[in-house]
């Protein structure tokens, strides 16, 4: 008897839950959106009182606040300022520089077929130039050379800063 009573009990929870038309992506949705710490407990311990009550303290109206405007002042060629020069700081930043000797295309059936001693067929011919670009933005292009017994590329043709800012575009 205790068996059933417990079962029709979970069967009018069941019920309830499919009233209100909640799903588990709602749920986590809602807790995602939450700011209120959330005490740990363990799995055995959450119920669905637990989930509805935290879905209402993340329903309060979040709290207004007024945005003031900032004025920043005109730069005027010819106005220096010590601050203004001092780009130090940059100067350490690390940066991708990539030579790109050609590209090519091809199936995943003849990538598979591949081993050692295979020729890859690439779009640039020979004594093309090649292109440099740093974090992935094309600057300059020139011509392999060999330099200690490395290789290196001697720059003939550094793109203009207008060109760079037209392929931001």
């Amino acid at each position: 008897m205790v068996q059933n009573e417990s079962m029709e009990e979970v069967k009018e929870k069941k019920e309830d839950e499919e009233d209100e038309e909640i799903g588990w992506g709602d749920v986590q949705e809602e807790m995602k959106a939450s700011t209120k710490p959330v005490e740990k407990k363990e799995d055995e311990e959450i119920g669905w009182g637990d989930v509805q009550e935290e879905m209402k303290a993340s329903t309060k109206p979040v709290e207004k606040k007024e945005v003031g405007s900032v004025r920043f002042e005109e730069i005027k060629k010819g106005e220096t300022k010590k601050a203004s020069l001092d780009i130090d700081f940059i100067l350490d930043l690390p940066l991708t520089v990539t030579v790109e000797l050609g590209k090519t295309k091809m199936m995943i059936s003849e990538l598979l077929q591949l081993g050692q001693g295979s020729v890859v067929e690439l779009t640039k011919f020979a004594g093309e130039p090649m292109e440099v670009f740093v974090n992935n933005r094309l600057i300059a292009r020139g011509e392999v050379v060999v330099v200690n017994e490395k290789f290196g590329v001697r720059l003939t043709n550094v793109v203009s800063h207008a060109e760079r800012l037209d392929r931001l575009k």
